[in-house]
């Protein structure tokens, strides 16, 4: 497998007041491409941070993210809007859709963005979603609008899912879709997805899993043949 991630003693610290708050501590790991990957700990340990950070989203205040054997810690800000926009894909809890567009409109607003031809209908039916390409998204349930966020996320081909509790506000049946869409990505597209949650019971189907706490990684588990998501309790 070809190492897509690298972090070479990595820390972010914050400005509170006259305190200097460490959210992320030391942190050295590598991920490769295609892998499934979930960063697990409790609320307040450095996960979005650490999210953040991969996404371009913040700097750190030392160390370097070495993405696809480029240091993004020593990017321009118009660099990292470049990387944003061409290499990664963000899914969140709340699916950010816009909600005077149709589902259809929602991806294709992304050719105003990369320089790609995207088609919102072809990209809707990947994920399940054909008859619902004209529908607005309060016209859809919750786990149809996260279906759309991540057709939106995977239209441009990223290198990479991010993802922060991407099921935290579904129900255990359509949490397994979604969890099982994401299994798929990296199995048949190869794409590197990256999970931030507190769910421990996502760990079964992931091929790493990166324990964080206090800013700092605990410890890292592998795992040759992951469980499916049928493992997963709700």
């Amino acid at each position: 497998m070809r190492t897509l991630i690298e972090l070479r003693n990595v820390s972010k610290e914050y400005k509170m007041g006259n305190q200097i708050v460490r959210a992320a501590n030391n942190l050295n790991f590598t991920i490769d491409q295609g892998d499934l990957v979930v960063i697990l700990g409790p609320s307040g340990s450095g996960k979005s941070t650490l999210l953040n950070l991969l996404g371009g989203l913040d700097k750190p205040t030392s160390g370097e993210i070495i993405i696809d054997n480029k240091n993004i810690s020593a990017f321009s800000d118009k660099q990292l809007t470049q990387y944003r926009a061409q290499e990664i894909g963000f899914i969140f809890q709340f699916y950010n859709l816009i909600p005077n567009l149709t589902a259809r409109e929602n991806i294709e607003i992304l050719n105003d963005i990369v320089n790609e031809n995207i088609n919102g209908e072809e990209i809707l039916t990947q994920v399940g979603l054909a008859q619902h390409v004209n529908k607005f998204p309060p016209e859809l349930s919750g786990g149809e609008q996260q279906r759309v966020s991540i057709a939106r996320a995977i239209a441009k081909k990223p290198k990479m899912l991010l993802c922060d509790e991407p099921t935290g506000a579904l129900d255990s049946h359509t949490g397994k879709i979604i969890i099982e869409l994401l299994i798929n990505l990296c199995k048949i597209e190869n794409t590197t997805v990256i999970i931030v949650t507190h769910n421990s019971e996502f760990a079964k189907v992931a091929n790493k899993v990166i324990h964080i706490k206090n800013g700092e990684i605990e410890f890292i588990e592998t795992s040759e043949n992951p469980q499916s998501v049928d493992a997963i309790n709700w």
